[in-house]
């Protein structure tokens, strides 16, 4: 009997939890409340943090509390051209401008965001890494939706309720330098989690790997599996619809209309 594969040992074992003690909290976007719902409030950028493991910088944005006598702290993205001591508008009410959170259904056709809701008052979904921006596409007022090009290049459809950022999320650029080295690449898992260096399954041994062993290295089997397979021999091109390059233009089940 072979060992666990090591994909089976990261649903289980603390090895490749995440590196959470260094990291500054949850980036969201301020619980939705009645003063976002019918105006706006303001709030001051204190900060802008570097959070480990993160690409993106985060901004530290203090609230007035609306009910009590005393300052709210939330994390934020930190879009570009964000600076300290800045002035942040939440709300139905606030201005068009880059860092302030809007309803989606106040925003013209063809701005940029990022950190928007998936779902009305779930605090952020989309395009937030470093440099992610979606483009408000068009607005349905009839079924009260709002079409979005994601930063993966697909559109998808949300309720024209859900709040956004303005602007495009701050960090870009961060993929263009090369790594260059093992050692800054080392670096850069190390504060996010143990998933490097990935050792392929050819250059295995027989025991933990379905693809390790010969003489040469080759995996000797199809590369696909079964969805249902057991969960030591599920490695590879798991459930594939079809394999090989993708060839011609990309057609999206989302782009017909």
């Amino acid at each position: 009997m072979g060992k666990y594969v090591q994909a089976q040992r990261k649903g289980k074992s603390p090895i490749f939890k995440a590196h959470t003690r260094t990291r500054k909290g949850a980036v969201k976007l301020r619980a939705i409340d009645y003063a976002e719902r019918r105006g706006y409030v303001r709030g001051v950028v204190k900060e802008i943090l570097h959070d480990p493991g993160r690409g993106a910088p985060v901004a530290k944005i203090q609230f007035l509390n609306a009910y009590r006598f005393k300052r709210d702290t939330e994390l934020m993205v930190a879009t570009e051209g964000m600076y300290t001591g800045q002035f942040v508008y939440c709300g139905k009410k606030a201005t068009l401008t880059i860092g302030n959170v809007l309803p989606l259904k106040q925003v013209p056709e063809g701005t940029v965001v990022c950190n928007v809701e998936a779902k009305v008052g779930d605090r952020g979904a989309f395009a937030r890494g470093s440099g992610c921006f979606a483009v408000v596409i068009s607005h349905d007022e009839d079924k009260g939706t709002t079409r979005l090009r994601l930063p993966s290049g697909g559109k998808k459809t949300v309720p024209s309720g859900v709040r956004a950022q303005i602007g495009v999320v701050a960090g870009g650029g961060r993929t263009d330098k090369p790594m260059l080295k093992a050692g800054r690449a080392y670096h850069k898992y190390a504060v996010k989690r143990n998933c490097w260096p990935k050792i392929r399954g050819v250059a295995k041994n027989p025991v933990e790997h379905p693809f390790g062993g010969g003489n040469h290295q080759h995996i000797g089997r199809p590369s696909t599996v079964s969805k249902e397979a057991p969960a030591g021999r599920k490695v590879g091109l798991i459930g594939a619809r079809r394999t090989g390059r993708l060839r011609g233009v990309k057609k999206l089940g989302q782009d017909k209309d």
